[in-house]
C-alpha cells in the first residue's frame, strides 16, 4: 500500500467502534477503513454516506447495489472493492455464474432488463467519456421514480470515490470472494 495505517489504538475512540463492528462483520479490520480513518472528519463523513446509500430502505436492492458496486471497482481497477463487494453480492443472492458474467453483461442473458438498464447508467457515469442519454434514462424511468434514480446516482459516485480511493493507494484485497475470476477488466 502507498500508505500505512496505523496502530489501531492511534485512532479516536469512535473509529475504533466502527473498527470493532468491522472486526465482528468481516473478521478483521478493512484497510481502507484504516486509511480513511487518518482523517476522523473524512471517515466519519464516508461512514455516514455510506450508511445512507447502502440502508436496508434503499428504493435498490442488496443486490442491485452489489451489482453496481463491483462493476464500477471493476472499471476502477479496484482489487479490494471487487473482493468484498463481490463477497457481499454473493451474500445477497447472485449466483456464481451471474458474478462472473458481470465483466461482460452485455453480452449475457443472465441480466433482467432493470439490471441491464442499470448497468448501462452505471457504465456511463463511471466512464469519462460516458455519455447519459435520454434513452438511458427513459429505461431507468421504466423502473424506479426520480427519488430511486437519484439514490442510484449517488450509490455509483459513492462507489467511484471510495474505488478510485482504494485503487490510488494500492489497498489489496483481503480474501472476501471466492471467485477469483471477478477480476478488474
Amino acid at each position: 500500500m502507498r500508505v500505512q495505517p496505523k496502530e489501531i489504538k492511534q485512532y479516536p475512540w469512535f473509529i475504533r467502534l466502527f473498527f470493532a463492528k468491522q472486526k465482528h462483520t468481516y473478521g478483521e479490520v478493512l484497510l481502507p477503513g484504516m486509511l480513511w480513518g487518518r482523517s476522523k472528519w473524512v471517515f466519519a463523513s464516508v461512514a455516514l454516506l455510506y450508511g445512507a446509500l447502502n440502508r436496508k430502505s434503499s428504493p435498490l436492492n442488496g443486490v442491485l447495489r452489489s451489482m453496481v458496486t463491483v462493476r464500477v471497482s471493476q472499471i476502477n481497477h479496484c482489487e479490494f472493492c471487487v473482493d468484498i463487494n463481490g463477497a457481499t453480492l454473493q451474500k445477497r443472492g447472485a449466483s456464481p455464474e451471474k458474478m462472473v458474467a458481470l465483466r461482460d453483461w452485455r453480452n449475457s442473458d443472465q441480466f433482467s432488463d432493470l439490471e441491464r438498464a442499470v448497468l448501462d447508467y452505471t457504465e456511463a457515469v463511471t466512464y469519462t467519456d460516458g455519455q447519459i442519454t435520454e434513452p438511458m434514462m427513459e429505461a431507468l424511468r421504466q423502473h424506479f421514480d426520480e427519488d430511486g434514480i437519484v439514490e442510484l446516482t449517488g450509490m455509483i459516485a459513492f462507489q467511484n470515490l471510495s474505488s478510485k480511493f482504494n485503487a490510488a493507494l494500492d489497498v489489496p484485497p483481503q480474501g472476501f470472494c471466492e471467485l477469483p475470476n471477478l477480476k478488474t477488466d
